[in-house]
């Protein structure tokens, strides 16, 4: 699922930096506890988050009916946009001629972030598990979708979704 709204998904800017003191707002944290309701009945082996608090605040909140291990992975951070705390729409007209392959100066490409993504994806396919909760974010789903659905990475680029939009996949 992606994480709850916070106050730069409002006024649209970037946030990759996971020392950066971004949080739930309080449309976030109502979006989280409604996903909390609604997840409350699956039987949760444990939350996995990026490191950026987001997550972490919405997984605290799913967390309260499950209690189980809320483990960081930094593999799944957000791209790395090179555009921390700048319109997110600077960030688009900078990669607009080439999304996939494009390098924003200290950031990663949209194929370098998916590869990251990818390669943490593919171990979990040699572990059996019980249902994981994902706490990530909307650039880190696309290549979750992408992955499970086989997906080409034209189609990835379409992709969006909602804050504590909830997602089910099977790990093969």
């Amino acid at each position: 699922m992606r994480h709850g709204q916070t106050n730069y998904n409002t006024v649209g800017l970037c946030n990759d930096d996971p020392s950066r003191d971004v949080h739930l707002n309080e449309t976030g944290l109502i979006q989280a506890q409604t996903a909390a309701e609604q997840l409350k009945p699956v039987p949760l082996e444990k939350i996995i988050v990026s490191e950026l608090p987001r997550t972490h605040e919405t997984a605290r909140i799913i967390n309260q009916y499950h209690q189980v291990p809320i483990e960081v992975v930094p593999q799944l951070n957000d791209i790395r946009s090179g555009f921390d705390s700048q319109p997110v729409a600077d960030y688009f007209a900078a990669i607009a001629a080439d999304p996939l392959h494009i390098t924003p100066a200290g950031g990663e490409s949209l194929l370098s972030h998916k590869q990251r993504i990818v390669g943490y994806l593919q171990s979990l396919t040699t572990i059996r598990h019980s249902p994981i909760l994902f706490v990530v974010h909307e650039e880190t789903l696309r290549v979750v979708m992408a992955f499970f659905e086989a997906l080409s990475d034209e189609a990835m680029l379409q992709l969006h979704f909602g804050n504590c939009e909830i997602l089910e996949f099977d790990i093969p």
